[in-house]
């Protein structure tokens, strides 16, 4: 029996990807797409920009969308994300949550969900990329003195929250391993005369161009060597691959949050 799942912003450019993903993947079906009110896509064919017809109309109404899912993947705006979280609870509806840049409220809003159903919650659902993090924790463990850590992150113009998502769960990766809370050691800007560069902190460096789908470094320098971890993207498909991991992951779990790392069982591994 194929798993029914819903695309929240089906219409952009990481919706239009979930939706092939979802329709090229033989143990799935889309039951519903939707977007905001406004968007040109009302009305028409989720698959119609990419050519493949697929009976589902873009709605502007969540609620329809959600009527026949067991599972919704959202890519959109956390005030988006927000406003959805009641009705699917309400309705029982799963949810796979790529999208980033939630203030407290909201990652509260979140967690107060998965009581209710089941929350794989994400900044980046790519494998490599948390495959990367479980590297990260490794390298933070073994080069925790004598190493400065930075975190550069380059995405297209488009990308309104900086640091991405990803930059900062790799910031709290490593922070965490050092045994402190990314709060206590980040450095998020420098300007001027800042001074010497304060040990034990982590920088971050942010670049935005083009159409550049995600970058991400961490480098150790050391006196004498230097150490780089770098994933790079150069297609969205890596997200949707992954978000329909995490929809597969929650199949038959009535609640609990839930990260990549749960999805991919990389809890468990040791290096």
């Amino acid at each position: 029996m194929s798993l029914r799942i819903a695309i929240a912003g089906a219409s952009g450019r990481m919706g239009r990807t979930l939706v092939e993903t979802v329709l090229d993947a033989p143990d799935c079906s889309l039951v519903g797409a939707f977007d905001i009110a406004g968007s040109p896509a009302i009305g028409r064919d989720a698959g119609e920009l990419l050519g493949r017809p697929t009976g589902i109309q873009v709605l502007s109404d969540p609620a329809q969308a959600l009527s026949q899912a067991q599972v919704v993947i959202d890519f959109t705006r956390p005030e988006g994300t927000v406003e959805l979280i009641p009705l699917c609870v309400a309705r029982g509806v799963a949810m796979v949550i790529g999208t980033t840049g939630f203030d407290a409220q909201g990652k509260q809003a979140i967690d107060d969900a998965s009581k209710s159903i089941g929350v794989v919650c994400a900044p980046n659902m790519s494998v490599g990329v948390n495959v990367t993090l479980k590297l990260l924790e490794v390298a933070a463990g073994l080069l925790s003195e004598g190493y400065d850590i930075e975190v550069t992150e380059t995405h297209h113009r488009h990308k309104v929250d900086a640091p991405s998502g990803t930059a900062l769960r790799m910031g709290e990766v490593l922070a965490r391993t050092l045994g402190h809370d990314l709060a206590e050691l980040a450095t998020w800007t420098r300007h001027g005369v800042t001074g010497e560069r304060k040990p034990g902190s982590i920088g971050f460096s942010v670049l935005r161009g083009g159409d550049i789908v995600g970058d991400h470094t961490v480098l150790f320098a050391g006196t004498g060597e230097r150490i780089e971890i770098t994933h790079r993207s150069s297609s969205r498909a890596t997200y949707a691959q992954g978000s329909l991991r995490a929809c597969r992951f929650l199949a038959g779990r009535t609640a609990g949050l839930y990260d990549m790392q749960d999805v991919l069982g990389l809890r468990d591994v040791r290096l």
